[in-house]
């Protein structure tokens, strides 16, 4: 308790009503006789005023009270009546407080028994007595407005009236209304001022170094004043009134969207109670605000305690831990706009080898394209221990191997991966964009070299998942070996026909080889739908009946009784459109006919991959 200064004075405005004495007179007030169905024995006999019969006891602890027994006298008295639930609510604002046990001295006492009498009114007024704007005069000598708006409510000096939840209970000495708070009048709210936790709205007004905040908040989305009343809990990061002037940059208030301003707000709050304490023991990391970004998901923010606490690289607290009612203020330095997914990277120090990368020489290809605000991308970052153990066997360009961590047209969240394939801003040739293989069978997989680390990282404009590993361009072999459903293709291609190195000779780029190839790569299903996989000897031609060299020949090339001549020799026609459910036929060497393609345009950098469902036969008889 930090101050009772004025607890004499308000202590003896008791005396003036006749509930309790400044004298030392052993004998106190004399006890009227004793009835049934009074004011204290109705409270006794009622299971939800059982908290208020406990802090009438309480107040009575001390010698200056006997609340007690001047209730049970003749009145009459009109008692509103807190619930225990009122009562908790009470508690809930006073820091420190935790119970009516902390009522633990005389003081406390004597206070607590100037907030209950300020609950009675020496006249007995049913609620046919009450008009709209009627004074009642209390006990403790503050006065209570009645306000009818439908229901019955009692203003007290806070800003939040009690509403009448069960009236007129007629007991012998008065009457008793129930209601849903507990009424404090002036003289407590000033005696307590240090330690009662007010709704972070009106935290935030009662503070001259928050106006724009709460300028801002009354030109956004009017709920917002509201929601920030509601239980919460909250975190909220509120700027100075200097944050906001340097955001505002000599624009008006009036001048942003209201729909831009409300975001722009909404990111500086946080669902549930996050103290200093709990992100420096972080360390660092990401929370979720209640902004809406991509996909309509919540705005992810970046702390970093490493010097102070600041957020996304831009605001730091200047003022922490100020509590609230219904949660928790942080005063920030700067007002956090919504990211893009650049900021993102930019705020996290995890990411700075990636942002050296995108940025090396001045570049501002990644920068540009990233901080587009019209498009939605899925980024997977590579950390900095990524980047370090990142050898570039290849030589591949730095840019193309960049290009290949970005998704360009979707934000795809974790609950939106599946095993399949997306296209990257890598490309072939410069006209054909790669693939990345996804595979979520265990944790998520790319390409599966690399896995992801931390998903959902929400911008304005994408979402960004980190990884282990830095994705680099990939073969047809790299499909090959990370799509599971090529596994059977890749013993074959491997153990089964060890006199042929099909990995050298298909992983061949930039020309050094037979490459690029267009693959017709049959899955786990046409091969089991064989009698038996043949020996090394008749397998190696199968395989190599599947592969065509020095072309990359995609679906949009293809053509109804296209031919082409197979690694093996023998040619395949392609039939469109297809039957049934194939996108085309495909006749082998053997004359087979039918053969599904049923998904196409795999993109490797070094050739392209269609995947069939049966295992193409060549001319065993030429």
């Amino acid at each position: 308790m930090k101050t009772l200064k004025h607890l004499t004075r308000l202590t003896c405005l008791l005396l003036f009503v006749g509930f309790t004495s400044c004298s030392n007179d052993d004998n106190g007030p004399t006890p009227p006789p004793e009835e049934e169905n009074n004011i204290v024995e109705a409270a006794q006999a009622t299971s939800e005023l059982s908290t208020l019969v406990a802090a009438l006891q309480k107040a009575d602890e001390s010698a200056n009270n006997d609340l007690i027994t001047a209730l049970s006298g003749e009145g009459p008295f009109t008692v509103f009546a807190p619930t225990n639930e009122a009562f908790d609510d009470l508690l809930a604002q006073l820091d420190g407080f935790d119970s009516l046990d902390d009522f633990s001295s005389q003081q406390l006492q004597d206070l607590l028994a100037v907030i209950l009498t300020y609950h009675v009114v020496a006249d007995a007024a049913f609620s046919t007595d009450l008009s709209d704007g009627m004074s009642l005069t209390t006990l403790q000598g503050s006065s209570l407005e009645v306000v009818i708006d439908g229901d019955v409510f009692i203003q007290d000096a806070t800003d939040v009236p009690a509403q009448v939840v069960d009236a007129d209970i007629e007991v012998s000495n008065g009457v008793v209304h129930i209601i849903d708070k507990v009424l404090l009048p002036q003289a407590i709210l000033d005696e307590l001022a240090d330690i009662i936790l007010m709704p972070i709205t009106d935290l935030a007004i009662g503070n001259e170094n928050l106006e724009n905040l709460v300028a801002a908040l009354t030109a956004a989305n009017g709920d917002l004043p509201t929601v920030l009343r509601g239980d919460g809990p909250f975190t909220v990061l509120a700027p100075t009134d200097e944050a906001f002037e340097t955001f505002l940059d000599g624009a008006a208030l009036e001048d942003v969207p209201v729909d831009v301003l409300t975001n722009v707000l909404l990111n500086h709050v946080i669902s549930g109670e996050v103290t200093s304490e709990d992100l420096t023991g972080l360390g660092s990391g990401y929370t979720s605000t209640m902004a809406t970004g991509a996909g309509d998901q919540m705005v992810s923010l970046f702390f970093d305690t490493s010097d102070g606490v600041t957020f996304n690289g831009v605001s730091n607290v200047v003022t922490a831990d100020v509590k609230a009612i219904n949660g928790i203020v942080h005063v920030v330095d700067a007002v956090i706009d919504i990211p893009n997914i650049v900021d993102h990277a930019i705020a996290n120090p995890g990411l700075s080898s990636l942002v050296g990368a995108l940025t090396d020489g001045g570049n501002t290809t990644f920068t540009d394209l990233l901080s587009n605000e019209e498009e939605l991308f899925t980024v997977f970052a590579p950390g900095n221990d990524a980047f370090s153990a990142f050898t570039n066997p290849n030589s591949n360009d730095i840019n193309a191997i960049l290009a290949n961590h970005v998704v360009m047209g979707a934000a795809a969240f974790r609950s939106d991966l599946t095993n399949t394939y997306y296209t990257t801003e890598a490309e072939f040739a410069t006209d054909e964009n790669l693939s990345l293989y996804v595979n979520i069978d265990d944790g998520v997989t790319l390409n599966g070299t690399s896995s992801v680390v931390m998903a959902d990282i929400v911008a304005s404009n994408g979402v960004i998942h980190t990884v282990d590993a830095v994705i680099d361009l990939p073969t047809v072999v790299t499909f090959a070996t990370a799509d599971p459903t090529f596994s059977t293709l890749v013993q074959a291609l491997t153990e089964l026909t060890p006199g042929t190195d099909f990995v050298s000779v298909l992983s061949a780029q930039d020309g050094n080889g037979s490459d690029p190839f267009t693959v017709f790569a049959p899955t786990n299903d046409a091969f089991a739908a064989l009698t038996s996989i043949p020996e090394e000897a008749a397998l190696t031609p199968i395989l190599q009946h599947h592969v065509v060299a020095g072309a990359n020949v995609r679906s949009g090339d293809l053509s109804d009784g296209a031919t082409a001549t197979t690694l093996e020799g023998d040619m395949i026609t392609i039939n469109l459109p297809g039957t049934g459910d194939n996108i085309a036929d495909i006749t082998d060497g053997a004359g087979n006919m039918g053969i599904g393609i049923d998904y196409v345009d795999v993109q490797a950098i070094n050739g392209v991959i269609h995947v069939v469902d049966t295992v193409l036969i060549p001319d065993t008889m030429n």
